[in-house]
């Protein structure tokens, strides 16, 4: 009988171990992470080491220098470390920030562009192992530029790379501690050829020597602004526009801009609504003859007067419960398309001025079940949008919301990127196969498909450049080869 309970006791014992592991492996990795749970004990003590390094780095001033003089006090430091130095081949075109040239996700750099493949899909010029993650690529002079993130040292690596060859020029670290929650990295950096700028999972700003990687200036939005991380780490991507950077932050502000070259704030927009950071980015529109920022946070979408920063106009109907993640769209005639997941759905906003005052209209509203949008910004191009509604299908719409065509059952993309280059679209779905067809309103045209990347989740923005196309997945970055010659 003793031998018996004892036996018992072991297979209970064991079977409870057995369901309690089951049920935090379901919980840790196959759900959302809230960022604010209570760390584990090596977070903990990795925070509080942190905090020492931080604490006495405040004790004395940075020895890192620019042209104005010392940059301001860091909260953790950044060091550069070059790789031995070569020759850079230089490439045409350039993708130098989220969504590229011009802010709208389209290349037209002239490079004309191959209209078929081989089963094989695209030639591959290189291929790079990232930390886990979506941040994409910027692309300039031969360059390209992603916010890593390195688990092993529990840093943010702002990498530099050759665009030819995926070979790494430099590298720029600090360390923050960021678990893993559907990957770390989420941004892409903005350049304009001097500087390069990156937005950390963390709300951590750096502002790195383009040719060096050396620290310019570095900034901690959570202590400076008040900023609070989003649920799945900061998704807003650095605007580079007139020798300043413009962020929204939340908190204390709700959009500032800071001089490019010394990080010294310009202006900053008052944020009495309390408005907080959500994962969309910032993009400049002349609405009404007036050059504007327009921003989606947690209360609405606002406008921002380009020149000094005062808040000119605000609609606080446009708020996702969850997480607003699409960046608003200009559409001409000063219109705003606006889409988001969690059932938001999408809707056409008119932004007008009489006299001093400004004011906001609802021109229509799409439920969930016609179009929506989880994660990626739909495509503006000739006069059609372009995007990937909730169940996964391309769907083309016209300025009055209406479906023209929609792949249906021949495609679902799940939530994975796209963008549009020499007229056609190139769409990756959540498993790494890529898909090109014409963006033509005329009907979905599928030219060629093929496997680029293994997956998981294939999230992060496209880069183009000079006939070159970047694309990843949570793991991998690829380059393919997509010009005619």
């Amino acid at each position: 009988m003793r031998q018996q309970f004892w036996e018992h006791l072991a297979t209970t014992i064991f079977a409870t171990l057995c369901v309690a592991a089951i049920g935090w492996w379901v919980k840790t990795w196959r759900q959302p992470e809230p960022i604010h749970d209570r760390p584990l004990l090596a977070d903990l003590a990795q925070e509080a080491a942190l905090r020492a390094r931080e604490a006495e780095q405040a004790k004395k001033p940075s020895t890192a220098t620019q042209p104005n003089g010392p940059v301001a006090t860091q909260s953790s430091a950044p060091s550069a470390s070059p790789s031995p130095a070569a020759r850079v081949s230089e490439w045409p075109g350039s993708w130098p920030c989220f969504r590229g040239p011009k802010r709208d996700n389209v290349c037209d750099d002239g490079v004309p562009l191959a209209d078929s493949w081989p089963a094989s899909g695209p030639p591959v010029v290189w291929r790079l192992p990232l930390g886990e993650g979506y941040a994409a690529a910027a692309i300039l002079r031969g360059r390209f530029f992603v916010l890593d993130y390195d688990r092993e040292s529990r840093s943010d690596v702002l990498r530099c790379f050759s665009l030819t060859e995926g070979r790494e020029l430099w590298r720029n670290a600090y360390p923050v501690v960021v678990k893993r929650n559907h990957g770390m990295s989420r941004t892409v950096p903005a350049t304009d050829g001097r500087f390069v700028v990156s937005l950390g999972p963390k709300c951590h700003v750096l502002c790195a020597d383009f040719e060096t990687g050396r620290t310019i200036w570095f900034k901690d939005l959570v202590a400076e602004y008040g900023t609070e991380v989003p649920e799945w780490y900061a998704g807003q991507c650095p605007l580079i526009d007139g020798g300043m950077v413009v962020l929204a932050p939340g908190g204390k502000a709700l959009l500032v801009a800071v001089d490019l070259a010394t990080g010294k704030e310009v202006w900053r927009t008052p944020n009495p609504m309390g408005w907080r950071m959500t994962h969309s980015s910032i993009v400049k529109v002349k609405l009404a003859g007036q050059d504007t920022y327009v921003y989606c946070g947690s209360g609405g979408i606002a406008g921002v007067s380009a020149a000094d920063g005062r808040l000119l106009w605000k609609d606080d109907s446009w708020v996702i419960s969850t997480a607003t993640v699409p960046t608003p769209i200009p559409v001409g005639d000063d219109r705003l398309f606006l889409t988001g997941g969690y059932n938001a759905g999408a809707k056409m906003l008119h932004v007008s001025r009489s006299g001093g005052a400004w004011s906001t209209r609802t021109l229509f509203s799409l439920p969930a079940s016609v179009f929506g949008s989880d994660q990626q910004t739909p495509v503006f191009y000739k006069g059609h949008l372009y995007g990937v509604a909730p169940g996964g299908e391309m769907k083309c719409l016209d300025l009055n919301g209406r479906v023209l065509w929609t792949s249906g059952s021949k495609r679902r993309f799940g939530l994975g990127a796209y963008a549009i280059a020499d007229g056609k679209i190139y769409a990756l779905n959540d498993r790494g196969e890529l898909t090109m067809l014409r963006a033509d309103p005329s009907g979905y045209r599928e030219l060629a498909s093929a496997r680029v990347l293994q997956g998981p989740d294939a999230w992060g923005p496209p880069a183009f450049a000079g006939g070159l196309l970047l694309v990843r997945d949570q793991n991998e970055m690829v380059c393919l080869k997509v010009s005619k010659s």
